[in-house]
């Protein structure tokens, strides 16, 4: 019940906070929500333990003898929304975030403000709870509450306490009166305030004390615009307790938080153990790139190079003894032929971003191949007999498949599915979820099929079901810029494959768009697709054949713009004030917008917003900065309706979105999963109904190219981000201006400066913003709706990119290909002379030689200085290998030895010494190669004996008793006996040598 339920928290974070304060974590501020205030207001000095125990005792007591009844809501709106349509019966609980509310008392009342949200397109939470906490169903408590709390004590705080009641730090009096107690009770919780209010006050690690982390969550949203804070919770449900806790600690510790460490281990069995007195060694274990430069035209043209110099010098004399001509004769001609030079280079440049999606007709497989039973369906919920649905299982057991349906609703619990799944082997499994695309009942931005496919694949990940899972959707992708998309909503079913093809590369199979007319045809088109025959995993079955998706090159050249741009009237961004939303708004002032209206959360007060406006107005541009969530349609209306008749809406750049953290899909919530998309899908679905008789000269969605090739650890973005590809398409066949743009990361954008490394590294390198927005304003005089516009350096990409599974999606760029090919079966000029040495060995020699092969290679990627400093037995993961130092070994052993090797070499052979072995074996198969994983050992021992400086030692039984383990490694080695030494080889690993020398010099 309530008693106990209060009492337990206020226990439990009492607890917590003593337990944090012995580790020497002391707080600067305190604050609480609703029962924390009065944890808060105990260790803040304000209540003895007694008086706060008794305080709490009375609360709990006294609410659970109200009367049953009441409801608490959770509501996705602004406190200025809600207030309106409060009674007396119904009030405000809690300001928990920006957007978030909690509405509580009677059930009927509460009822009608959450459908009224609800019918706006908002989310809504039923909270379980006993009783409507903080609304007018309190009021027959107060009294004998406030008698209670009139016989306590009260001091002064000696920490300050920011207040629930005001959302601001307490005041003198503010906590130390009866009447402050019986307010808490009744008026809301102004946590949203409260949390601003920490943030004024310095705080910059927000520690949650708690049962779990409710708080975390909501802390963050409230500082959206501050960066440098970090929020973290002492406990998770689910989460180990110990670990959890102890990551709090660490994160406070990393952001400069004191930790008393001494008495952290104290009682551990910790000690503190001696640095050493040398310098420590620097050198790093990884290699630093150095991009081989460009050619440039001097090279190339060193004479053509001079000419153009001395043209964008405006060099007449030069030029006119270059050319033999009269000075005159250039006085006209030589700033345009600058001009045209200077805006050749930069088309070339712009061309090499420019890429687009195309459907080609795929190989065609065997009618005949067979799906191996039996496969399971998944169904929604309710489905059954659905007319599609029963055509595909016809077709389906015509191929022997023996399928089992399995239905899967929308509060389907992961658990109890991934029991399910685990009690029926598979041959493989068909996702039919996506063709219900009704709105999720919790999350209506989603379909229930989308959500319901993320629990699917997260069951199947937890069900540890090694099979192959392959979606369909109907009308969700458009195969010509002329065919109609009619399903929007299940195309984020096509970005959410991408990223589940990077990250479960085995047990991802594809996605299949079926047509309208699912005809018996069709159907075994799909049949055949599901065999894997044809090698393709994102396709279209229409007209009976099947197009297979490709990434082509969609280069301007020198084509005359469609649409010559003339900015006129008001101009909005949403994400205006962003990083990627400013570069928008430059653009647009410089080509002479008349009005920007740049949209964000937090309006004025965001960081940069007014600094940007002041640049902007500098050319002439009139700005607005106004505080909006685009997901709140009718704030969003408001605003649209503001905008000044003299300067009307002419363009729409939808730029605002949240980026994901990374993580596979089983580690996200199905919450999680939704939040990441609300923004950038809830928004630009606002931005499209309200505007859908609007005249606009642009309406252009910035989606992300990981809606397109994938992004690991980025499903939920890269689900949103295909929806709003779709949502551009339906635009323009409805006859409206629409421009989805797919990027890549840019510099200074969402992505951080880690990742951006590890995508230079993989060769994605983040964009120079001036040439993206180049290639955004060329889009817009070009009139085009669908682009990508992405930097790759194929080179690097593509053998990474395609290192787990074959990616089709490539197969139409000539250069990727070109790069997937070489090396496959290219011989270095010194690759026959290797074979010809290693043919004249004995297997030992041999084998001992292929080991130093893969051994400099290694050291040689790795940064190591000898390659005697690597451990052969050492797994290539734990050595630092990552998908791109797989690819370079693969590369370089395919260079040295002349023969074709598989793309997973590192994977399949997870040592070097298991490689070397491989590689014995493959480049002679009649040798014995069974003693390689032995040379291992035989290199360990003499890296051993030779660090031993035996002259100083000068023991001749230590010498002698090496030199016999030395004498029976290399006999058996090398096939001999070993004569007089019975031990088993065990006896003479490195461990056994490296024990014996511990021991003989005193070591042990």
């Amino acid at each position: 019940g309530t008693m106990f339920a209060q009492a337990g928290l206020f226990a439990v974070e009492t607890a917590l906070f003593r337990l944090v304060e012995s580790w020497g974590v002391r707080a600067d501020v305190v604050a609480g929500h609703s029962i924390g205030e009065i944890v808060a207001a105990h260790v803040a000095g304000v209540l003895s333990l007694g008086d706060a125990a008794e305080l709490v005792v009375a609360r709990g007591r006294l609410m659970q003898a109200l009367p049953v009844g009441g409801l608490m809501v959770a509501v996705e709106a602004a406190e200025g929304e809600v207030l309106p349509l409060l009674t007396d019966e119904v009030g405000l609980a809690a300001v928990n975030g920006p957007s978030s509310v909690v509405v509580s008392g009677a059930e009927e009342g509460v009822l009608r403000v959450a459908d009224h949200f609800a019918g706006l397109g908002r989310r809504t939470k039923r909270l379980t709870v006993s009783h409507a906490f903080h609304s007018p169903l309190m009021d027959p408590m107060l009294a004998e509450f406030g008698a209670v709390a009139g016989k306590l004590t009260y001091q002064a705080p000696r920490l300050p306490l920011v207040s629930n009641v005001t959302g601001r730090l307490a005041g003198p009096g503010d906590l130390t009166t009866p009447e402050y107690w019986v307010r808490h009770v009744r008026e809301a919780v102004r946590f949203h305030d409260g949390v601003r209010a920490l943030y004024a006050e310095g705080a910059r690690v927000l520690i949650e004390i708690g049962p779990d982390a409710a708080l975390t969550p909501m802390a963050t949203d409230c500082l959206m615009d501050a960066p440098d804070v970090v929020c973290t919770p002492t406990l998770r449900r689910t989460r180990d307790e110990e670990r959890t806790l102890l990551t709090a600690v660490g994160h406070a510790h990393a952001r400069g938080t004191a930790v008393d460490w001494n008495a952290f281990f104290a009682d551990r069995g910790a000690r503190p153990v001696p640095l050493p007195t040398y310098a420590f060694q620097h050198r790093t274990y990884w290699v630093e790139r150095v991009d081989a430069p460009q050619a440039t035209d001097s090279a190339a043209d060193p004479t053509g190079a001079a000419f153009w110099a001395a043209v964008e010098q405006q060099d007449v004399t030069a030029l006119a003894d270059r050319l033999a001509v009269p000075e005159t004769a250039l006085g006209a001609v030589l700033p345009a032929m600058a001009r045209w030079r200077h805006l050749h280079q930069e088309r070339a440049a712009l061309d090499n971003l420019r890429y687009r999606v195309v459907w080609q007709p795929a190989a065609t497989t065997s009618t005949a191949a067979a799906l191996g039973a039996p496969w399971l369906v998944a169904v929604a919920e309710g489905a059954t007999g659905d007319a599609r649905i029963d055509a595909i299982l016809t077709g389906l057991t015509a191929r022997g498949a023996a399928p089992q349906v399995v239905e899967v609703g929308p509060a389907q619990d992961r658990a109890e599915l991934a029991m399910r799944l685990a009690g029926h082997p598979a041959g493989g499994v068909l996702s039919l979820l996506a063709l219900d695309d009704r709105p999720d009942p919790v999350h209506p931005h989603l379909s229930r099929g989308l959500t319901t496919t993320v629990t699917l694949a997260q069951a199947l990940a937890d069900s540890g079901l090694a099979t192959r899972l392959w979606c369909a959707t109907q009308g969700a992708v458009a195969t010509t810029a002329s065919a109609e998309l009619t399903a929007p909503a299940q195309s984020a079913l096509w970005g959410l494959g991408g990223g589940l093809a990077l990250d479960h590369p085995d047990t991802w199979g594809g996605t299949v768009d079926l047509p309208a007319d699912l005809d018996p045809t069709a159907v075994q088109r799909l049949c055949e697709v599901l065999t894997g025959a044809s090698g393709e995993d994102a396709v279209a079955v229409r007209a009976g054949a099947v197009l297979a998706r490709r990434l082509v090159r969609a280069p301007l050249g020198d084509r005359t713009p469609r649409h010559p741009r003339t900015p006129r009237g008001t101009a909005l961004i949403t994400g205006g004030t962003g990083g990627l939303g400013a570069h928008v708004a430059r653009m647009l002032a410089a080509d002479g917008i008349e009005h920007l209206l740049l949209l964000s959360r937090h309006g004025d007060t965001a960081q940069g917003a007014r600094d940007l406006a002041a640049e902007l107005e500098k050319t002439g541009t009139r700005v607005t900065l106004a505080a909006c969530d685009v997901t709140d349609r009718a704030a969003l209306a408001a605003i649209l309706d503001a905008v000044p008749a003299e300067l009307p809406l002419t363009t729409v750049v939808h730029a605002a979105g949240a980026g994901q953290r990374m993580a596979p899909l089983p580690d996200l919530t199905v919450e999680e999963f939704a939040a990441v998309g609300h923004a950038k899908v809830t928004g630009a679905l606002h931005l499209d109904a309200l505007l859908d008789d609007h005249p606009l000269d642009a309406f252009v969605l910035f989606s992300s190219g990981a809606a397109v090739w994938g992004s690991a650890g980025q499903t939920a973005y890269a689900a949103a981000n295909a929806h709003l590809d779709a949502l551009a398409h339906r635009r323009r066949a409805r006859g409206l201006t629409a421009t989805s743009v797919a990027w890549s990361s840019w510099q200074g954008g969402m992505v951080d400066a880690e990742l951006s490394a590890v995508m230079e590294r993989i060769g994605a390198p983040a964009m120079r913003p001036g040439l993206a927005i180049g290639a955004l304003r060329q889009t817009l005089e070009h009139d085009e709706s669908h682009l990508v516009v992405a930097e790759f350096d194929w080179s690097r990409f593509a053998p990474t990119y395609t290192l787990a599974r074959p990616r089709p999606l490539l197969d139409a760029l000539p250069e990727v290909q070109e790069v997937l090919s070489a090396g496959t079966g290219a011989t270095a000029p010194d690759a026959s002379e290797l074979m010809e040495r290693l043919a004249g060995l004995s297997d030992a020699e041999r084998g001992r030689a292929l080991l130093d092969l893969v051994r400099t290679r290694v050291a040689a990627l790795l940064g190591y200085e000898s390659p005697s400093e690597l451990d052969p037995q050492r797994a290539f993961e734990d050595l630092g290998f990552d998908s791109v130092a797989a690819v370079e070994l693969r590369q370089a052993l395919t260079a040295a030895t002349g023969t074709a090797l598989p793309a997973t070499l590192v994977f399949d052979y997870a040592t070097p010494t298991a490689l070397a072995d491989h590689l014995h074996t493959r480049l002679f198969p009649d040798s014995d190669a069974t003693g390689v994983p032995l040379l291992a050992e035989v290199d360990r021992f003499e890296e051993l004996v030779g660090a031993l400086d035996i002259e100083e030692i000068r023991s001749s039984r230590i010498t002698s008793r090496l030199q016999t383990l030395l004498d029976k490694l290399t006999a058996q080695q090398s096939g001999e006996s070993a004569v007089g030494v019975g031990d088993s080889l065990d006896a003479a690993s490195a461990d056994d040598v490296l024990a014996f020398i511990d021991q003989e010099l005193g070591l042990a």
